[in-house]
């Protein structure tokens, strides 16, 4: 007999009731330390107190309206990423997936309305833009694909980090770019700033439209704003989700003046996109991460998680092979089955995500104390000391 809850997950045994900070309790009264960080979404931690002062002052007074009508909590996000961003304008949605669906779109309207018949649209292998039918058409990965064909058309699927397969495949016939600055489910593989760059230059020589999906790198999860930045570019359009809710259901498209401009009435909605809670709480997410100070212990934090690693790699180089990331956006890569680390993590209290190339990804808060991410490390040896002894 099929579950009440449809069984599209292979859920830990595990039910936690409360979260404060970096910790999670279990229904048994069980602590862990929570370095997934409901995978990039508790960008702040579990209940933070601002967070939840700004949720319980806006559901006292309104919660739903409908994008029919001014909302003003809306329009200040908007004023804020706008004024921290490349962007000219924001469109609000409640998930990533959702974001790719609309940029996709957007690219889509670009190129019609300039009344070029530019349709393809060039990803990277290790891409991950969400499940809806346009996302998994644009990753084009054999497992999410498989079964819910046929599959949209328009994308062409290059090899990640392979310079001369983009040379090749990015011509004037090209409608748009999309790609991760770091990916996340690919394995926390950063682009190399060379390349984003290089990127932006051939967008702009053929025309093509550059999206950038920040779904996971972004809002100040590499020690940036997002994750672009530190290649010194812009996109004409990026995806945001994750961590500008800081748990609460919240995304958005941001673009500019030039690539928005066949989007005008009509063309996209959202029931829920923008409501007066989710922005109220991303309003405050927005206030807190985007202050300069807060990136840069979000950098120093970063710096002592990898040196910690280091340590961790070189205690253990059965288990581990080395690590990777940018800011608070690290994997550890696995010489043993990366499922059997993340369940022996489990096992020592702490959380951990796994990722494609035999990653276990660390994407804790970004707040997370010192002494929590000392805890962490402790408790990952520990959890590689049993798997050797086993």
């Amino acid at each position: 007999m099929i579950a009440s809850v449809l069984p599209t997950y292979n859920r830990a045994p595990l039910t936690f009731v409360r979260g404060e900070g970096s910790w999670l309790f279990e229904s048994d009264g069980r602590r862990f330390l929570d370095m997934g960080a409901g995978i990039a979404v508790n960008a702040l931690g579990h209940a933070h107190p601002a967070l939840v002062a700004a949720l319980h002052a806006q559901a006292q007074d309104l919660w739903h309206v409908s994008n029919l009508y001014q909302i003003p909590q809306q329009q200040a996000l908007a004023d804020a990423l706008v004024d921290r961003t490349f962007a000219d304008t924001v469109f609000f949605t409640n998930s990533g997936t959702e974001a790719a669906e609309l940029a996709i779109k957007m690219v889509r309207k670009y190129w019609f309305e300039k009344g070029e018949d530019r349709l393809t649209i060039l990803t990277f292998d290790g891409a991950f833009h969400g499940r809806s039918t346009a996302a998994i058409a644009a990753a084009g990965s054999d497992k999410m694909t498989r079964g819910f064909g046929p599959l949209m058309p328009g994308f062409k699927v290059l090899p990640w980090n392979d310079p001369e397969a983009l040379d090749a495949a990015l011509d004037d016939s090209v409608a748009a770019v999309m790609i991760e600055p770091v990916q996340g489910e690919g394995g926390i593989r950063p682009v190399p700033e060379s390349q984003l760059k290089a990127l932006r230059a051939a967008c702009d020589r053929t025309g093509a439209l550059l999206v950038l999906d920040e779904v996971q790198c972004g809002m100040g999860r590499t020690g940036r704003l997002f994750a672009h930045e530190w290649a010194g570019i812009a996109p004409d359009i990026m995806m945001v989700a994750k961590g500008i809710g800081g748990g609460f259901p919240l995304g958005a498209v941001l673009a500019t003046e030039r690539a928005a401009a066949g989007m005008v009435a009509g063309t996209h909605g959202s029931t829920y996109g923008g409501n007066p809670l989710a922005c109220a709480v991303g309003l405050k997410v927005m206030e807190i991460i985007a202050d300069p100070a807060f990136l840069d212990e979000v950098n120093r934090k970063a710096g002592l998680l990898r040196q910690k690693l280091e340590g961790l790699i070189a205690a253990h180089p059965d288990t581990f092979e080395g690590v990777r990331g940018s800011g608070l956006m690290l994997g550890l890569t696995c010489r043993k089955p990366n499922t059997e680390l993340v369940s022996a993590a489990r096992d020592a209290g702490v959380l951990v995500v796994p990722a494609a190339d035999n990653v276990i990804r660390l994407i804790p808060a970004l707040n997370i104390p010192d002494d929590d991410l000392a805890e962490a490390v402790s408790r990952l040896d520990q959890a590689a000391a049993g798997l050797e002894t086993a």
